[in-house]
């Protein structure tokens, strides 16, 4: 681990981004206090949940949110405008309205 900073996170922080040491990066998005859990989306749209135990002993450090936001969208290549993978599909500024043309 030669030149990987990796910290304990005593705070999950909902909305932050974090990188494990095997380079998987994942998002806090729910903190349950009643229950002592941590709900984490990694990239690719994956749900885990970890207790706050486990969590305390997670060697990770903050990261930056993802520039290709596609990692947990279940599209298809032909649903972008262009063929790079970080280009936004065609009339996704209004969601619900590409839903709509979806059907």
């Amino acid at each position: 681990m030669s030149g990987v900073r990796v910290m304990i996170v005593p705070n999950p922080a909902v909305g932050q981004w974090y990188r494990r040491t095997n380079g998987q990066v994942f998002e806090v998005v729910a903190v349950d206090e009643d229950d002592a859990t941590v709900e984490l989306q990694f990239f690719d749209g994956t749900i885990d949940e970890v207790d706050m135990d486990t969590w305390s002993r997670l060697l990770i450090e903050k990261a930056a949110a993802p520039e290709d936001w596609s990692g947990s969208v279940d599209m298809d290549p032909e649903d972008f405008t262009g063929g790079d993978p970080g280009d936004i599909p065609a009339g996704y500024h209004d969601p619900l309205e590409y839903l709509d043309e979806r059907d």
